[in-house]
């Protein structure tokens, strides 16, 4: 697939033209947000997200249109994991409801920024080692089994090291001031807790991206699509948050979906590595069967957590309230 500069150059415009507006204009003032607008929201990426794979199956095909909604839904369901983070981080700092919305859009632009940077790096690894799919696949299979014994969305959080260095260096005030990260106090300009948590959030999700990256790598090779699909996946998480976040403690099987799915794609990554190595017997495992996969296990998961709850209410994960 090979994607002129102007193509390049016009996503990283739209994308850079997206932020702003949603900046400016849509997360103007202070208050919190609505069910109907995080809904109006949502449903505006989705949309978005939606058109532009179908702009790639009508002018690329079906197979790249296939690879991208399978990476667009699978950076998708791995973010509603990101957000169970979220709401403790934000609990953790005390942030205000009303404040929550931009400490999000700063923490993801900040992610798709370091994300941009790490896909580079990836494509270039996989263009000058073929060997690395081999390590991908372990890594996913691993990541898989862990997170399908995963019980306790507690321990899921923990000060990484880009925070601790920003506590230790920047004097920080222990009170919010609005959206303002930074404020002068005594005659000493100090950090607010605001850029301390946009900190937390952005280096978060960045670590995330171990996991998200190759998996998106395992069901396209194209750099663009999978810049486009994580792009699309964390433009929307913001809304998301808003909302589903009544509903996140009832995806009480998110991890073991999300494990199935991650799994299939390290054994999808090794077989056809494989297959690359000359050996005939391993099957490549084409698009569609990754996609439908991907769609089946997510809504398969999102039910049956519904329908474990609603049965057992005491199931429900235990998340703090932000």
């Amino acid at each position: 697939m090979n994607v002129p500069t102007w193509v390049w150059l016009t996503t990283i415009a739209g994308l850079l033209l997206l932020i702003t507006v949603d900046l400016l204009v849509v997360g103007r003032g202070e208050h919190e947000v609505s069910m109907r607008e995080a809904g109006i929201s949502v449903g505006f990426y989705v949309l978005l997200a939606v058109s532009f794979g179908v702009g790639v199956l009508v002018l690329r095909g079906g197979r790249y249109g296939g690879e991208f909604f399978a990476g667009w839904l699978t950076e998708y369901s791995l973010s509603i994991d990101n957000l169970f983070v979220f709401v403790i981080i934000m609990a953790a700092f005390k942030v205000p409801r009303r404040n929550q919305r931009n400490v999000l859009l700063v923490g993801i632009i900040l992610a798709l920024v370091l994300r941009g940077i790490f896909i580079a790096l990836g494509a270039q690894v996989i263009a000058r080692f073929d060997w690395i799919f081999y390590v991908f696949g372990a890594f996913l299979i691993f990541t898989a089994y862990k997170l399908a014994f995963k019980q306790d969305t507690s321990d899921d959080y923990r000060e990484n090291a880009a925070l601790r260095l920003t506590k230790r260096l920047l004097p920080s005030t222990d009170d919010y001031h609005g959206t303002k990260v930074l404020v002068r106090i005594n005659g000493r300009l100090v950090v607010t807790p605001m850029l301390i948590v946009m900190v937390a959030i952005g280096s978060t999700d960045l670590l995330f991206a171990i996991d998200s990256i190759p998996a998106i790598f395992g069901l396209t090779k194209e750099p663009y699509l999978v810049f486009t699909a994580n792009m699309f996946a964390l433009l929307g998480l913001r809304q998301l948050y808003f909302l589903i976040g009544g509903l996140l403690d009832r995806l009480v099987y998110l991890n073991r979906g999300l494990a199935v799915i991650l799994g299939f794609v390290g054994v999808k990554l090794v077989l056809e590595a494989l297959h690359g190595s000359g050996v005939h017997w391993a099957p490549a495992i084409p698009v569609w069967l990754s996609l439908a996969v991907i769609v089946v296990v997510m809504a398969a998961t999102t039910v049956v957590s519904l329908v474990k709850v609603r049965r057992d209410p005491q199931a429900r994960k235990s998340l703090p309230l932000a």
